[in-house]
């Protein structure tokens, strides 16, 4: 006992023990005994809250200002996909739509080619169709290596859309039966009157850009829905070849003949897919 109280360090410590036990047993019995913390740790308590919620606020601020900017981006991708997908469907739309009419045409031509004994066809696709002569010329994919020449008829959608003018050897040039061209070569046309007599008469256009059937004998005989056809008198056209139906009957512009307005039977307005009609045995 006189070594241990003699050690100088090891008397220090048992002190600094003792001290700290007695500072903990009186905290813990204060503490108990107080309804409210001491002033000095009340005031460390605050200190701490305070300093807490200055370090919060801009944290808070600057977190919720990330979460923002997050949210922000996302919601610009989320908005770039959905174009993207309403850009998409409208195009697919559209796609859809033109393929229906294609599929449409392509459905007239192998009907035409079954009921055209004698004839063949040659299928081919509208390339080109200016727009200041959208009424009159267009076209298409195939040439005289297809075996096509001038003067052949041309069908679309069930009926006649107009006849072939030039040829090269991958291409060729349809004149359209609406062409207001005064020098073109006109069909020939007939219908069956009322009385079971063969109207004939020659497509021109009128006025109004419409199909008419003029030099008409008895003309008033042909009821409204008469069907018209070619009458294979003029060059390569056959005879037989759907025109259109009768509309209604008027006076042409002299008042000296008869001119019949003909609804058109053959996709005029949007041909993609074109017949071009060959003779078999040419004349």
């Amino acid at each position: 006992m006189k070594k241990f109280l003699q050690n100088k360090k090891l008397l220090s410590a048992f002190i600094i023990v003792i001290v700290i036990i007695a500072v903990l047993g009186g905290s813990v019995s204060l503490r108990n005994k107080r309804n409210s913390p001491l002033f000095i740790q009340s005031f460390g308590n605050d200190i701490v809250a305070v300093g807490s919620r200055i370090v919060d606020v801009p944290l808070g601020l600057i977190s919720g200002g990330l979460n923002n900017v997050n949210s922000l981006l996302n919601t610009q991708q989320e908005n770039d996909y959905l174009k993207s997908k309403v850009t998409d469907l409208g195009q697919t739309k559209a796609r859809n739509q033109a393929l229906a009419a294609e599929n449409k045409q392509l459905k007239a031509a192998l009907k035409l080619k079954d009921t055209l004994t004698g004839y063949s066809l040659i299928n081919a696709s509208v390339i080109s169709r200016s727009p200041d002569t959208w009424s009159d010329l267009l076209v298409i994919n195939k040439g005289s290596s297809s075996g096509i020449a001038k003067n052949q008829a041309v069908m679309c959608g069930g009926g006649v859309i107009g006849r072939v003018i030039e040829v090269s050897a991958a291409s060729s040039k349809i004149e359209l039966i609406t062409t207001t061209d005064k020098s073109a070569n006109r069909f020939a046309v007939q219908a069956t009157a009322t009385n079971g007599k063969t109207v004939h008469g020659l497509i021109t256009v009128n006025t109004n850009g419409g199909l008419a059937f003029t030099q008409v004998v008895d003309s008033n005989k042909l009821k409204k829905g008469t069907k018209v056809y070619t009458s294979g008198m003029g060059g390569n056209s056959p005879k037989g070849l759907l025109i259109g139906t009768v509309e209604a009957t008027t006076r042409d512009s002299f008042g000296l003949s008869n001119m019949i307005n003909i609804k058109p039977a053959g996709e005029i307005n949007d041909p993609s897919v074109v017949s071009v009609i060959v003779r078999k045995v040419a004349k």
